[in-house]
């Protein structure tokens, strides 16, 4: 049983969410979530440690495919198209929903190699200046550009953890995605670093959808539109993310806020 706020507006949904569940052999670990990630807003996905988040975060791109004892029920859709059917393209859809993990992961390749391997492999671009513009375009809406254009050819991996995590934005959004998926993306960062992380997620919401997954309520309240807290592989309640934080209407919601357990 979910609670959703009651005067949670209307939303053009860009994926929906239809009694999902995930299971890791017999073990369930997400059990009949529903929930619609509207367009241009931020919805954040709290709850204690294991209570399944990141793990429904993964099945919204078929993340969980790569885990051989993992299985999905229901349904989820993208723009109203079923991504579990048979003859889903898989790298297609994940073109499309893209994903920031917890721990920075360039490709052991220099900068401008990061950001240009997908647009290649996906036909993005025709020739070397299409190339180049979408490198830059992209390293721009990750507020990285300034800092590394004059050593595109320098390593990803020789960047600070800030700075790999942004390159690892502009990597996802340097296909065009319309989703983007983030993994407690601040987890390994210092604070500075997770500010401009933080600023970064508010000035790409007008273009995608997002998701964060979040350990930190603070992290949620200053990022997101929308709430969803999980507690034992359940999804206790939704709704905009002033009401979750000032109104909560579950008892473990409560709780959890407050701070006495999590």
């Amino acid at each position: 049983m979910t609670f959703v706020h009651p005067n949670l507006e209307e939303t053009d949904a860009k994926m929906r969410a239809r009694d999902v569940s995930v299971y890791y052999g017999a073990k369930k670990a997400i059990d009949e979530v529903s929930i619609d990630i509207p367009s241009k807003y931020v919805t954040a996905f709290i709850g204690p440690s294991g209570c399944g988040k990141s793990t429904f975060l993964r099945a919204l791109n078929r993340m969980n495919d790569t885990i051989p004892s993992a299985r999905v029920e229901g349904c989820i859709e993208l723009d109203g198209e079923d991504i579990y059917k048979s003859g889903m393209d898989v790298v297609q859809l994940r073109a499309r929903v893209g994903m920031v993990f917890q721990k920075p992961n360039p490709f052991p390749k220099s900068i401008y190699e990061n950001i240009a391997y997908g647009p290649r492999i996906h036909g993005l671009a025709e020739g070397k200046a299409e190339l180049d513009g979408i490198v830059e375009r992209s390293l721009k809406r990750a507020g990285l550009w300034n800092e590394v254009k004059d050593r595109l050819s320098d390593s990803g991996t020789a960047l600070s953890g800030g700075q790999q995590q942004r390159l690892c934005i502009a990597r996802a959004v340097a296909v065009d995605p319309e989703v983007i998926l983030m993994d407690e993306p601040c987890s390994a960062l210092d604070p500075i670093a997770t500010a401009k992380i933080e600023e970064l997620i508010d000035e790409l919401r007008g273009n995608y959808a997002i998701v964060i997954v979040t350990h930190s309520m603070q992290q949620a309240a200053r990022v997101s539109q929308r709430t969803a807290f999980f507690h034992l592989g359940n999804m206790v309640e939704y709704g905009r993310t002033s009401d979750i934080f000032t109104n909560p209407l579950e008892e473990r919601t409560k709780d959890y806020i407050t701070g006495r357990y999590g």
